[in-house]
């Protein structure tokens, strides 16, 4: 079947997402560094699955490039050999990127289903470069948004490898996050503009402006959420991934405020739903705002009270970047019925 331009761009933003969800798997379970080197893992390109393929030992063949475990330390084979009876430093570089040398099979193949999302999504931003280079029919405005979501994504490549080699430094983490919005911001304007049929319907200022504040206000929350992530993330590091119940032992003031700002979002947001209602304004988007805000409070308030039950965490981040892509996209609109009334 023959894929539009529209629809090829919804495949790619679902991609994204997809890369959002795979990602906060890997951080809700702890798979950050289950591939210690970037872009295989161990040096396989599909990886290991049993520690005892990546340990050194005699008479054992390994190709140039494997990672393996020695004297609890990594090292990388400079050419293809079958080790001796004792271990050959002059065949062997250390890996100092960073000084994590374990192996756990879970781990790797999450983080393995994480970097085969992202190889996914650039399959499908291939396709769409195609589609908006050699589209019989020219979009105004879609092919430089499409090119720059593109290098958007190749940053974003680069700066998985950092956030690996860093050894999972939580503001790198927070950027890589901050990048995945940008491209979907750029990529649903693109799909407006591709797609969109605006309706005959009256601009109401006071709707717009909530949806703005509504917008800033989500940002906020996110940025907010990263701080609070990078907290849990310390606590995990302190007191070990399997005690979930000192994942939020004394938190600092950013989580209850990020924790109280979740009920001025939804204040605002049921005003909104109000407002399009008692107007009639047809943003069927709202109703998603609402059930999606649910979903992000309930996800929040047992991540707290119930000591982040599995998936919790994952629901809660993807909820966060859905409901920034359906207000960002109400918004281009409610501007476009603005230049349409004028």
């Amino acid at each position: 079947m023959k894929l539009s331009l529209s629809r090829t761009l919804n495949i790619a933003v679902v991609s994204v997402y997809l890369i959002f969800l795979a990602g906060s798997v890997v951080r809700m379970t702890g798979s950050g560094m289950g591939c210690p080197d970037w872009p295989k893992c161990f040096g396989y390109y599909i990886p290991p699955t049993s520690e005892n393929q990546i340990t050194w030992k005699p008479d054992t063949p390994f190709k140039k490039g494997y990672v393996i475990i020695h004297d609890e330390a990594l090292f990388v084979a400079n050419k293809s050999l079958v080790t001796s009876s004792s271990f050959e430093p002059s065949n062997w570089t250390a890996y100092t990127k960073h000084e994590y040398a374990k192996f756990n099979v879970y781990h790797t193949y999450t983080e393995y289903v994480n970097r085969l999302a992202s190889v996914l999504s650039g399959l499908v931003f291939l396709i769409l470069l195609w589609k908006v280079t050699f589209a019989t029919e020219k979009k105004k405005g879609v092919a430089p948004l499409v090119y720059i979501a593109f290098l958007g994504m190749l940053f974003e490549a680069w700066l998985g490898k950092i956030v690996v080699d860093s050894f999972l430094t939580p503001y790198v983490i927070t950027f890589h996050m901050i990048g995945g919005l940008l491209i979907v911001s750029l990529l649903l304007r693109a799909k407006f503009l591709c797609s969109e049929t605006i309706p005959k319907s009256n601009y109401n200022k006071d709707f717009h402006r909530l949806l703005v504040v509504s917008l800033i206000m989500m940002i906020g929350q996110i940025l907010l959420g990263t701080q609070v992530r990078q907290y849990v993330d310390d606590q995990v590091k302190l007191f070990g991934f399997e005690h979930k119940e000192f994942r939020l032992l004394n938190p600092t003031f950013k989580f209850y405020f990020h924790r109280s700002f979740t009920i001025a979002i939804i204040v605002v947001n049921a005003f909104l739903f109000w407002v399009n209602r008692k107007y009639n304004l047809g943003f069927k988007g709202i109703k998603y705002v609402m059930f999606l805000l649910g979903f992000e409070a309930v996800s929040g308030i047992l991540m707290y009270y119930v000591n982040f039950p599995f998936g919790t965490q994952a629901v809660h981040l993807l909820t966060g970047a859905v409901l920034f892509g359906v207000l960002l996209y109400m918004i281009f609109k409610s501007n476009a019925i603005k230049r349409e009334s004028n």
